[in-house]
């Protein structure tokens, strides 16, 4: 039997914000029926740009319903930018504490912010924050629970097994084929914690070595630049987001790249490519530049 905060109790029995908001500016939608999990939350801004108003449906345990509860009080009047800065340790901490087993209802309510945020920043034709679109490649189909969320819930937490992940995030609780994954992740977080998170060791890519050795190639000094651009300028700005680039290689006027880090999941990799990698080689190299995302 878990034991459970007078917090959890007031807020399961007396739930906040129930329901959907009018004429939402942003909807988020996580989990599944079929799992056992599923939560909706809607919200709108006030003239100043703060959350005026927030609902949540949800169907799930009473753990879910007093995460959901909590989160819409914490956020109201907050800024999309404040708010996001809510975490899912926020959310159990504010409600007392939640037992190990229950801790993936707190990520389910930050995540359904995070995906309502994500639909606001869409639906104005706004560039989505790079912080926000941890929802990638998915690791335990399930539940529906991505790589960037199980490495975030060890990193912040320092889990240890595949058991706790489960705790946190719910993945590796259904049919258990995810197990490995989940272990490689384990093994992969693990490292950096021991090296401090260190800076990534530097790729050498295809081209790089090709042209270490082609030196009558006719068009080496355009690609050079292009490496140059690409190296200085655009690469350092997608690493201050966790992300990053690298050429793969250039032929018949076209640059071909390749995504990494959190650039290598974002959802929006291709405004990335066409608003950003794109435009600033055409504005420093040359203008009839085309730029095409190699995914492999």
């Amino acid at each position: 039997m878990w034991n459970y905060t007078e917090t959890v109790y007031d807020h399961f029995l007396n739930p906040r914000n129930v329901g959907e908001v009018t004429d939402p500016d942003g909807v988020g939608e996580v989990g599944s029926m079929a799992c056992g999990d599923a939560l909706r939350l809607t919200f709108k801004l006030d003239a100043e740009e703060r959350i005026a108003d927030v609902k949540f449906q949800t169907f799930g345990c009473g753990s879910a319903i007093a995460s959901s509860s909590i989160l819409t009080e914490m956020i109201k009047g907050k800024t999309l930018e404040e708010a996001a800065r809510v975490t899912n340790e926020d959310i159990a901490k504010a409600l007392g504490g939640l037992p190990r087993q229950k801790m993936h209802c707190s990520v389910m309510g930050r995540e359904a912010l995070e995906a309502a945020m994500i639909d606001y920043y869409k639906r104005q034709g706004k560039q989505v924050p790079c912080e926000l679109l941890s929802q990638g490649v998915m690791v335990c189909h399930c539940y529906q629970v991505t790589r960037d969320t199980v490495r975030n819930a060890i990193m912040q937490n320092h889990l240890e097994t595949v058991e706790e992940i489960t705790d946190y995030t719910k993945a590796g609780g259904g049919c258990g084929d995810c197990h490995h994954d989940l272990e490689e992740l384990l093994r992969e977080c693990w490292e950096k914690i021991r090296l401090g998170d260190s800076e990534p060791v530097p790729v050498v890519t295809e081209l790089q070595t090709s042209l270490a050795v082609d030196e009558s190639d006719p068009e080496r000094d355009l690609v050079l630049k292009i490496k140059e651009v690409l190296e200085n300028d655009i690469a350092r700005a997608l690493r201050t987001d966790g992300g990053d680039i690298e050429l793969v290689r250039f032929r018949d006027n076209r640059v071909y790249v390749r995504l990494k880090g959190a650039c290598a999941a974002c959802r929006v990799s291709d405004v990335t490519i066409q608003d950003w990698v794109e435009s600033q080689l055409r504005e420093q190299v040359r203008e009839d530049l085309e730029v095409i995302e190699v995914k492999t």
